[in-house]
């Protein structure tokens, strides 16, 4: 954040964080006629998880910047570089750095963002393949290890054991991750069936 103040009719800052322009941008809160707050927002908490072709298709319309030819002046095919704007198709390192020198962008910020995306994309599928931890009591799986049980094999065990012994908020929670029709289908089988074991896997 900077202190602005309005001197000779121009705007002065005074940075207490240094941010370089080119991964910033700026918004101005007026408190009066002399006195202003300018906030930095980082380029890339702004478009922190979203995938870098649509950060970048947006910065080619901004600049009226046509992807046939400037994918062609890069020596890559308009095909897989359409892919890439469209959020389709990762984008490489190298033509990532190809793209922000001929953009003029501050170098690794399109790689950074990449990063950024596949980190999203890598908790989305975490979360996937497993229940929120965070909320399920600690208590319902005293004797195995949390972390080790394969959540899609032993559902039936899982879901028999929650809704035997555990809370409501550990019964919305297991509902939530494997949905209605399959709690009814494993409560049906809990029935007829011994107890199931969870097991730790390797």
């Amino acid at each position: 954040m900077a202190i602005c103040g309005r001197w000779s009719g121009t705007l002065r800052c005074s940075w207490r964080n240094k941010t370089s322009v080119s991964a910033a941008s700026f918004i101005l809160r007026y408190v009066n006629k002399n006195v202003c707050i300018c906030i930095v927002v980082s380029y890339y908490e702004k478009y922190k998880g979203i995938h870098p072709g649509i950060v970048l298709g947006r910065e080619l319309k901004k600049r009226a910047i046509k992807q046939r030819p400037f994918a062609l002046s890069l020596a890559e095919h308009p095909q897989t570089f359409n892919a890439i704007t469209k959020g389709k198709r990762g984008l490489s390192t190298p033509l990532a750095l190809k793209i922000e020198r001929k953009l003029g962008l501050e170098e690794g910020t399109l790689v950074i963002l990449q990063a950024y995306y596949d980190i999203q994309k890598a908790k989305e599928q975490e979360t996937k393949h497993t229940p929120d931890l965070s909320i399920l009591s600690k208590s319902l799986f005293w004797d195995t290890d949390i972390n080790r049980i394969d959540w899609q094999r032993q559902y039936r065990a899982v879901i028999q054991r929650v809704f035997e012994r555990g809370n409501e908020n550990d019964k919305k929670e297991i509902t939530r991750f494997y949905s209605t029709e399959k709690i009814k289908l494993a409560l049906e089988e809990s029935k007829t069936r011994h107890p199931y074991t969870i097991h730790k896997t390797n």
